[in-house]
């Protein structure tokens, strides 16, 4: 079921709460969308469908038109969420990676103008001043305001600067927290890690930052705050786990899961080249999208599997929903 803003909320607050984060696919097409939610299903987990700027612009959704993105990938996720198949499964549709001039306007049609609105909105900060970080959030919430329904709030920043000092939260937090009470739900600071594929590791990685954030970000608001962890490929699978018992609640997976689908893709086309050959009699099968995205979906799904397990995703789905009944 997708979950409206204020289910959001409740469920990242389930996820401090039982130390598990959820895993946040940056999904670049309605079959990686079917892909993580059938997994999630398999699992009793609940999951996070995130979009940036460049899928709402591609291809499959906007076609260069970020709007029509917006509409057409909520419509996608919905139509699958809310499917008696996917009933079990409580999905976050979520904003990443939103920058440039179109931002207030792409988000605002996220909050308002689509039909069920996304479930949660982050902004990207790379390129923003910590008072146009602040300004931005709190015109969002100014804007659900003005039309009556609610947002949750993922506030960012320098995450890919090394580690955010922790008065920085203070400067951030405070004034969003103050003017709008209730609408932050994760916090995502810098913890050393970087966007991006990486077999490097990241050496200022500490899970002591990871909890110093989600104590001070507590502190700011007066209720637990889940971190968003954000570049993650280059963590062990130790360092995942450290820092999800600390406090990380939301982890990103975006360029590991599109290279896994894009090799599997590319073994596909080759595995089958003669098969495309004119006058092949499986040339048909071969080139309808079924057969590459089956081929791709047996060899991603396993590796979703894998993340969404390692976050202790798995099994929380059930009491989550008992919990709202």
């Amino acid at each position: 079921m997708l979950l409206t803003p204020n289910q959001a909320r409740q469920l990242l607050l389930h996820a401090v709460e039982n130390r598990y984060a959820i895993l946040a696919v940056n999904a670049d097409s309605p079959a990686a969308i079917q892909d993580v939610l059938s997994t999630a299903a398999e699992l009793n987990a609940p999951v996070i469908i995130e979009t940036s700027l460049w899928q709402l612009q591609g291809h499959s959704f906007g076609a260069g038109d970020a709007l029509l993105g917006v509409e057409r990938y909520a419509s996608t996720v919905a139509g699958l969420a809310n499917a008696t198949r996917f009933a079990a499964v409580p999905v976050i549709l979520h904003t990443d990676h939103i920058k440039g001039p179109q931002t207030l306007e792409i988000l605002r049609h996220a909050m308002t103008g689509v039909v069920p609105a996304y479930s949660s909105i982050s902004v990207d900060s790379s390129e923003m001043s910590e008072q146009d970080n602040i300004a931005t959030l709190c015109t969002l919430c100014q804007y659900a305001r003005e039309a009556g329904c609610d947002v949750s709030l993922e506030m960012e920043a320098g995450v890919d600067d090394g580690l955010t000092p922790l008065d920085t939260a203070d400067r951030l937090l405070e004034p969003v927290e103050k003017a709008h009470a209730g609408q932050l739900a994760l916090w995502a600071p810098g913890v050393g890690t970087q966007h991006g594929l990486t077999d490097a590791g990241y050496p200022s990685f500490d899970e002591t930052h990871v909890h110093a954030h989600a104590e001070r970000a507590a502190k700011i608001t007066g209720r637990p705050i889940g971190l968003a962890l954000h570049g993650s490929s280059g963590l062990s699978t130790d360092a995942l786990r450290r820092a999800v018992a600390v406090g990380v609640a939301k982890v990103n997976w975006s360029s590991e899961s599109l290279l896994i689908r894009s090799i599997a893709a590319r073994d596909y086309y080759q595995s089958h080249a003669s098969e495309l050959e004119k006058g092949h009699p499986r040339w048909k099968a071969t080139a309808m999208d079924n057969g590459v995205q089956t081929y791709v979906s047996e060899r991603y799904r396993p590796k979703v599997r894998e993340r969404i397990e390692l976050l202790g995703g798995a099994g929380q789905a059930r009491g989550f929903l008992e919990s709202l009944s």
